[in-house]
């Protein structure tokens, strides 16, 4: 992201060179990697990545690749994702890159338009804005799984992670980030730091506890596997290379769903309808399931507004009461 440079008032003269000090260059260069830091780099990648696509379509299609882009390059191109089966979702991103990479650079965005905001409405009604949600792992699905996961080192490690990614309703990114000096063992489990999560961008911290349990039992699948893998320090979560050898690396994100849907397929379960997020979705699900306080829910999962798990809460009651149960 570049922020505009000062230049001199307009009353000066033109052929005036303005010369700062190297104080004044060297705190606005630290305002620009501020700036750049106001982003997740996650969120920061998503958007260069969508930015890139944007640019390559205009110059493959014969239009300026320069800024600011045109509003007619820019609903044309919103309009050849959605004709092309892109996700709603996706297209949003796209509309948000488009207008960060203009605003880095001191441009009215050309999404700011009148007729770009019409046709990007007009894309929601059309295709719809529901979300492609993924099933949850719910308890009774976690125990399907944790049936068919073997005792030998990946296996280890895989039924820790999908215990912890449930018990602590923990996201992709955070479960994956996970350092053995995030873990604070007591006697009744385990407590998690969280460093910096979605909702947590500037990093003010988030701590879950994880129960011993006498069912699922995730904090004495964890210490199996640091043990196993002889792993003291750094990240908690590793791949494993042939004979054994554990990488000093952390999973990444995608490695998640890849468990996830592996270890759901091996016990029988359709791992098309399963991602990563469906740890933290199935640990939401079965806890309003079985009875638990909303608040205390969100004390694990940190959504910040009870709406949130509304959607969750409908799921787990969907039998429950039903208006047809006397008579269908």
């Amino acid at each position: 992201m570049n922020l505009p440079v000062p230049v001199a008032p307009a009353e000066r003269a033109s052929a005036e060179l303005v010369v700062y000090s190297p104080s004044f260059q060297e705190a606005l260069a630290g305002a620009k990697a501020f700036a750049v830091s106001a982003r997740s780099e996650r969120t920061a990648e998503a958007y260069r990545g969508a930015f890139t696509a944007f640019r390559a379509w205009c110059a493959v299609n014969g239009v300026s690749t320069e800024l600011p882009a045109s509003v007619e390059a820019t609903v044309a191109y919103l309009s050849h994702m959605a004709s092309t089966g892109r996700k709603p979702a996706t297209i949003r991103l796209h509309v948000a890159a488009i207008a960060a990479a203009h605003k880095a650079k001191g441009f009215e965005p050309p999404t700011n338009n009148e007729v770009a905001k019409a046709t990007v409405k007009g894309i929601r009604r059309t295709l719809g804005t529901k979300p492609n949600r993924k099933a949850p792992v719910t308890a009774d699905a976690m125990k399907r799984m944790l049936r068919k996961v073997p005792a030998d080192l990946m296996g280890r490690r895989d039924r820790a992670l999908l215990l912890i990614g449930f018990a602590a309703a923990l996201r992709r990114s955070e479960l994956v980030a996970l350092q053995v000096s995030d873990l604070e063992w007591a006697d009744e489990g385990v407590i998690v730091t969280i460093p910096r999560s979605k909702t947590d961008q500037e990093g003010a911290g988030h701590t879950v506890a994880i129960p011993s349990g006498s069912k699922l039992k995730p904090v004495e699948a964890l210490e199996a596997w640091l043990k196993a893998a002889g792993i003291a320090e750094g990240p908690v979560f590793r791949s494993i290379a042939k004979g054994g050898r554990i990488s000093p690396h952390g999973l990444t994100p995608q490695s998640v769903a890849a468990v996830v849907k592996s270890r759901a397929e091996a016990a029988g379960l359709d791992p098309a309808i399963f991602s990563g997020h469906s740890l933290r979705a199935g640990f939401v699900t079965s806890a309003l399931a079985a009875g638990a306080d909303v608040l205390k829910v969100m004390d694990v999962t940190r959504h910040r507004s009870v709406d949130t798990l509304k959607v969750y809460d409908r799921r787990s009651r969907a039998f429950r009461d039903h208006a047809g149960a006397k008579f269908l």
